[in-house]
């Protein structure tokens, strides 16, 4: 990548690395040789004190003092000779004893011209100074100890500029390599840090296609490992937010399906509405205007004309009076009542007020079922989709001429089922039967008064209570059964 944050990374890293060796050698070379000059000066003021402290305690000539000194000599490279009042050299340390007693002799008689003071007190005076010879610039210190013994120390300052210089390079050199080690270590690591962030990159690409199946696999507990996990959680929620999206679209799509069936089934309504109002209306108005017109003048025949208008405008106030209740059914006008009864008290009420309806076709009504089985449902309209079961397998019975109502229970549900013997219903019209106005024989339904109607009421009802519904063909006969809801036996 052109803009990598890998390359971005390690740039700037190394750049720092950089340009704090630069400023570290920068501040060493600048202000080094000036630290270690105060620092020898302080190395040459705490020997005069150690001297001041011998001298109060008399111990300019014992063995223990004399290796100490020779431990400042060394470790500072400061020389010095100490005097008394006698002009008797009473103690050295460092190496060239005449040199330094000369020395002493010249700076108490022969002051330095222009001396370089760096500190001075009552008691002794600090100074640079150069020598005349070898043009080598030297620290040194001429003083007086508390017993009137006079000390004289000096160190070469050339050793410290060289130090300087050599830890100035030395610096250099480790800092180099330690650029070019850290550069390598801060190459893999950036390498570490941006390979996830690569994989998120690549993660949220996809995501960009709609393709929620890449997951951030990382397992730390770091601010990238967090990024990723919130990742994970956004092309979960967004899979689901476009699951339910194409899911409320696809049930839109069956809406504006449902909605062009509908205006096709009030289309179709409209037409078999018309088609069954047509043919009584046919009936009525040519058989009043017969009996205005007086086609038939005997009593006889006006009161076979009225039995037939009267007839004919029954059927009409049925059928209407069943479409309201199947309207009010559909649109959710008629509130369920959700009560417990007896279905077996039901039934057999049911059965005892139709029996004049059995004799007079010459059915045999059996029903098995003695005790009571209280169930859920509305009453009404659990009767209302028991009476049409049994009306039409009155309509339908033929042969042995057997209705059968059987109870089958299973768990916590009852079956209600109704047998008639007769023909079988064509497996092809079986799907059709709950759709309204739909016959499977239209003029044997018309000969007793059918409407189409009955079934679709059913199909409402039962919809209505949530409960199952349906019809088979038996080896002699035709069963249409309902489900309902038991809560026990009394």
């Amino acid at each position: 990548m052109k803009h990598s944050i890998k390359r971005q990374f390690a740039v700037i890293f190394i750049s720092l690395l950089a340009a704090t060796l630069f400023i570290c050698w920068f501040i060493n070379h600048t202000f080094l040789p000036r630290y270690y000059a105060e620092n020898r000066e302080k190395a040459i003021l705490d020997t005069y004190n150690l001297l001041n402290d011998a001298a109060a305690n008399s111990r300019f000539t014992s063995e223990a003092f004399q290796i100490e000194l020779e431990k400042i000599s060394g470790r500072y490279n400061i020389m010095g000779v100490i005097q008394d009042a006698g002009g008797i050299i009473i103690g050295t340390f460092g190496n060239d004893m005449e040199m330094l007693q000369g020395l002493l002799w010249d700076r108490l008689y022969v002051p330095v011209q222009d001396p370089q003071i760096l500190s001075q007190s009552d008691y002794y005076t600090i100074q640079r100074v150069t020598d005349s010879k070898t043009r080598t610039e030297y620290m040194e210190m001429v003083g007086w100890l508390c017993g009137g013994q006079v000390v004289y120390m000096r160190t070469p300052l050339e050793n410290i500029r060289e130090s300087a210089a050599i830890a100035n390079r030395f610096l250099l050199y480790v800092g180099i390599a330690g650029v070019l080690v850290s550069s390598i270590v801060i190459w893999f690591v950036s390498r570490k840090i941006t390979e996830p962030i690569l994989e998120l990159a690549h993660i949220s690409e996809r995501m960009t296609r709609l393709d929620f199946e890449a997951k951030y696999t990382g397992k730390g507990k770091n601010e990238i490992s967090i990024l990723g996990d919130n990742i994970n959680a956004l092309s979960e929620t967004l899979y689901e937010t476009i699951k339910e999206l194409k899911t409320a679209n696809n049930e839109l799509q069956k809406d504006i399906e449902k909605k062009n069936q509908t205006d096709e089934m009030r289309k179709e309504f409209l037409s078999n509405v018309s088609h069954e109002l047509k043919t009584p209306i046919a009936l009525i108005q040519g058989y009043a205007e017969g009996l205005k017109e007086g086609i038939n003048d005997d009593a006889e025949s006006r009161a076979f004309y009225c039995d037939v208008i009267m007839d004919e405008a029954a059927k009409m106030n049925q059928m209407v009076k069943k479409l309201m209740t199947l309207n009010q059914l559909e649109f959710g006008y008629d509130v369920v009542s959700m009560e417990r009864f007896d279905i077996v008290l039901l039934i057999r009420n049911y059965i005892h007020s139709a029996g004049i309806l059995t004799k007079q076709n010459d059915i045999s009504v059996r029903m098995a079922y003695e005790a009571s089985l209280y169930v859920w449902g509305d009453e009404f309209k659990t009767e209302e989709v028991f009476a049409n079961y049994f009306s039409n397998a009155v309509n339908h019975c033929e042969g042995e001429k057997i209705i059968e109502v059987r109870l089958v229970q299973t768990g916590n549900k009852v079956r209600i089922e109704v047998f008639n013997t007769g023909e079988r219903i064509p497996e092809e019209s079986m799907p059709h039967l709950w759709e309204k106005f739909y016959k499977v024989d239209k003029a044997r339904t018309r000969a007793y008064g059918g409407s189409g109607v009955g079934l679709s009421i059913v199909k409402a009802i039962m919809e209505s209570m949530n409960q199952g519904y349906g019809v088979r063909n038996d080896l002699d006969g035709v069963t249409f059964w309902f489900e309902l809801e038991t809560v026990g036996k009394e």
